[in-house]
């Protein structure tokens, strides 16, 4: 709890803490702890009980248990379950903030495992689950230890291996900001699932959807505490929209039309921008994150032949 705590004391929290000091005693795990909260209406309820089955059904494939050391000491751990059948092929599948790789990512695992025979990588982001950190890295720190994962791979398994990244919301940005930063070339794709253009803006857009106004000190005030505390810059160093003129791999983006946490309008920017091969999927009616909970069934059948096309 305690690496907790001091995760949210960065980023969003920062900055709505800041808004919220004469707010009568306002707490920011209203906002950042969205995965948090005690599910109370229906969706939330059936993907909690959705979440416990995949959980169930990963683990009883005996997960390895395997673990690296980044550049800042910090232990790094993810969950490592490989195909039936000898393959060269891997998913690194990434979840989002304030999350881990199983709850975020466990409903990929038949997926990909079962029916379209990947070798499946499942990390928990540095301040996440099982690993070491007491700050959220919002993707400017995640994807450096994705890339870390990516060489783990490739020392493990040989050169001669194809990685594609598979992200959810802040696993999203991650994934893009892996393909917009000279990739290594065992990358071949990226599936995107509601990704911010940028950490600042996504700061703007959760201070908007709690107070019902854009706030420029928000962003601006969480900006000045990543940088003095957590050494990252929002604007230059979490920003997919920023770097997507780079973006070397094929990206499938993937959105809900009712997303407000994330806004929908941000995958269109992110669309546009990216000069790569590319394709769009978005779920009318779906919120952050439950694009694949609302459509599965057209969920799997637009990333399998997203692969089948560019891998």
């Amino acid at each position: 709890m305690k690496k907790r705590n001091a995760a949210l004391g960065i980023g969003l929290a920062g900055a709505i803490g800041f808004l919220s000091l004469g707010a009568g005693g306002f707490k920011m795990g209203c906002v950042a702890n969205r995965n948090k909260k005690p599910p109370t209406d229906p969706k939330r309820l059936l993907r909690t009980e959705i979440r416990k089955k995949n959980n169930a059904y990963l683990f009883s494939h005996n997960p390895e248990d395997i673990e690296i050391i980044s550049p800042d000491s910090l232990r790094l751990r993810a969950w490592y379950v490989p195909a039936e059948k000898d393959t060269k092929r891997f998913v690194i599948a990434i979840h989002g903030h304030n999350c881990n790789g199983p709850d975020e990512c466990g409903h990929l695992f038949g997926f990909y495992h079962d029916d379209m025979g990947f070798n499946y990588l499942l990390p928990d982001l540095r301040g996440h689950g099982r690993s070491d950190g007491k700050f959220i890295g919002f993707g400017a720190l995640d994807y450096k230890d994705i890339n870390l994962w990516i060489d783990y791979l490739i020392e493990r398994f040989g050169e001669d291996i194809e990685i594609m990244l598979h992200g959810i919301s802040m696993g999203a940005a991650t994934s893009m900001l892996v393909n917009n930063n000279n990739p290594r070339n065992q990358v071949k794709l990226i599936v995107e699932d509601c990704g911010f253009t940028d950490a600042y803006e996504e700061v703007r857009a959760v201070v908007s959807g709690m107070f019902g106004f854009r706030s420029r000190i928000a962003p601006a005030a969480t900006n000045v505490l990543c940088k003095a505390i957590a050494k990252y810059d929002l604007r230059k160093d979490a920003t997919p929209l920023g770097t997507m003129a780079n973006a070397k791999n094929p990206v499938l983006f993937i959105h809900g039309e009712e997303d407000t946490f994330v806004p929908f309008e941000m995958c269109q920017e992110l669309y546009d921008a990216c000069p790569a091969p590319k394709e769009i999927f978005t779920v009318p009616g779906a919120v952050h994150a439950y694009s694949y909970y609302d459509a599965k069934e057209e969920y799997d059948a637009k990333v399998k032949a997203f692969i089948e096309k560019y891998m």
